[in-house]
């Protein structure tokens, strides 16, 4: 029987040292304020609104580059790590209460008790951090897909927009989705990307991409790349994240026309 995730988190994943910054640039952007720090080395730091429930965290990380990796809050934390191994999921660590995975390809991800989290932050100055992009390599591609799909069952996965993507949407009210992207390459190979398999976070702009962009920017994020329905951009703590041009509101694809 599946274990239903009751709420998710998004996780900004920055070198230790250059965690407060990432506290400092992604508060200003979420509208929030920092917890107090806590873990071992004071590394987790959740970002806290007003009037709702936190569903944005920052993680100052010892070993590894700037990334994104989700929380999957959940009743049955032993039954959804039972799952998740039964589906491919590697154990990284097992904690008092809580663990941290990875998917078959390596990306981690942690089931952590539900405490009753249920109300969603408002779009902030016209956007809102709702994705959690995996970068993934082609060979690793279908099975990412099939591990998301079957793990989730109760979400809606489907194909993306473009060939290279598809998304992993939660029930209504649940903050976070998932957006699984092919590279066009190997990691490793030339012209692909070093290192384990990645991800990245997301932010629904609607229409305002160019508006929310020049606020990031004149909170100390540098433009990288601009395409056509997003932009990509880099955060004070070195860490790459995209401007979408989809609806803030619901998630998805502006209608044609609007």
């Amino acid at each position: 029987m599946s274990r239903p995730v009751r709420w998710t988190y998004a996780f900004v994943d920055r070198p230790v040292a250059l965690s407060e910054r990432a506290c400092a640039f992604w508060t200003a952007v979420t509208d929030t304020r920092p917890s107090e720090p806590r873990g071992e080395q004071e590394e987790f730091v959740t970002l806290l609104p007003e009037g709702a429930d936190a569903c944005v965290k920052v993680q100052g990380v010892v070993a590894g580059e700037a990334g994104a990796h989700l929380d999957f809050a959940v009743e049955d934390v032993p039954g959804f790590v039972k799952e998740a191994r039964g589906l491919g999921a590697e154990p990284a660590a097992v904690h008092d209460g809580w663990a941290v995975l990875r998917s078959p390809a390596g990306q981690a991800f942690c089931a952590v008790p539900w405490q009753g989290e249920s109300v969603r932050p408002p779009v902030v100055a016209g956007s809102r951090l709702d994705q959690v992009c995996l970068d993934l390599p082609p060979s690793a591609f279908d099975a990412e897909v099939a591990f998301w799909s079957a793990l989730l069952p109760d979400w809606s996965a489907r194909p993306g927009s473009r060939p290279e993507f598809h998304v992993v949407e939660p029930p209504d009210g649940l903050p976070v989705r998932i957006l699984l992207q092919r590279l066009d390459v190997e990691r490793g190979a030339d012209g692909g990307v070093d290192g384990p398999v990645s991800a990245h976070l997301d932010l629904a702009c609607g229409a305002d991409v160019d508006a929310v962009r020049v606020r990031h920017e004149r909170l100390g994020a540098r433009l990288v790349a601009r395409h056509p329905h997003w932009t990509v951009l880099r955060d004070p703590a070195g860490g790459l994240y995209c401007l979408t041009g989809r609806d803030p509101d619901t998630g998805g694809l502006p209608r044609p026309g609007s």
